[in-house]
């Protein structure tokens, strides 16, 4: 399923085209066409990403040391290009989770999220990305003024599930997780930081009844002569 033209005209024509698609579309058209001219046209792709396979691009996107969109003057980051390029080879799914479940390359774990987010059907991108909101490795990101700036995993993988658009590219809408629970594609999921959320209210209910007890004893002793006087009175 692998396709090694290093400008992917041949995919990008959409005369007559009959390669495999994703979500019923050419899977290179997931990236919008100003993107996919910009990405075509830089040196990066030209030059870095000529005749690379799936186990090649691995090890490109091992050497990768931030993520971004476009920046600047629009230029693509080559984390981008590198998602492009995974689009036109379209590798088998048990490499992509290979990628995406390694832990010594962060970099190449972020690639394999947005592939999968792309790429994937709505129940699978909750399965497969949900584990990743526990992960607090610090990602670079290129901003799109051409600055920096720091991410973390979890945050990336986040704003991949909750947000329209990421790293310059316009997402597909994913259906509310509780709507695929309804519908028993989807587990409860059950947060790991739950038993801390836990132990967080019954501090603060256990606070609150503190504060309570000590209200009630101000207020006692705040009617303190009232009711010493009136103890006064009867025993006189």
């Amino acid at each position: 399923m692998s396709h090694h033209a290093p400008d992917a005209t041949r995919m990008l024509d959409t005369r007559g085209y009959t390669g495999p698609t994703i979500h019923n579309t050419n899977p290179l058209h997931l990236l919008e066409t100003p993107v996919r001219d910009r990405i075509t046209d830089s040196y990066y792709w030209k030059e870095q990403c000529f005749a690379l396979n799936a186990a090649t691009l691995c090890d490109k996107a091992s050497a990768l040391t931030y993520i971004g969109g476009t920046y600047g003057q629009q230029k693509p980051t080559p984390f981008l290009c590198l998602l492009f390029k995974l689009l036109q080879l379209l590798p088998e799914k048990e490499i992509v989770l290979l990628y995406l479940r390694q832990r010594e390359f962060k970099y190449l774990t972020a690639l394999a999220a947005f592939y999968v987010r792309l790429t994937f059907e709505a129940k699978e991108v909750f399965r497969v990305l949900e584990p990743l909101l526990g992960d607090w490795r610090k990602l670079r990101r290129r901003t799109r003024e051409g600055g920096w700036r720091v991410d973390y995993m979890d945050q990336f993988v986040d704003d991949l599930l909750v947000k329209e658009r990421v790293c310059a590219t316009s997402l597909r809408k994913l259906p509310s997780r509780m709507i695929l629970e309804d519908l028993g594609q989807l587990e409860v999921r059950i947060s790991p930081l739950g038993e801390e959320i836990e132990d967080i209210d019954r501090d603060d209910d256990e606070e609150r009844s503190g504060r309570s007890g000590e209200d009630e004893v101000e207020a006692a002793n705040g009617n303190g002569n009232a009711v010493n006087g009136e103890e006064t009175d009867i025993l006189d």
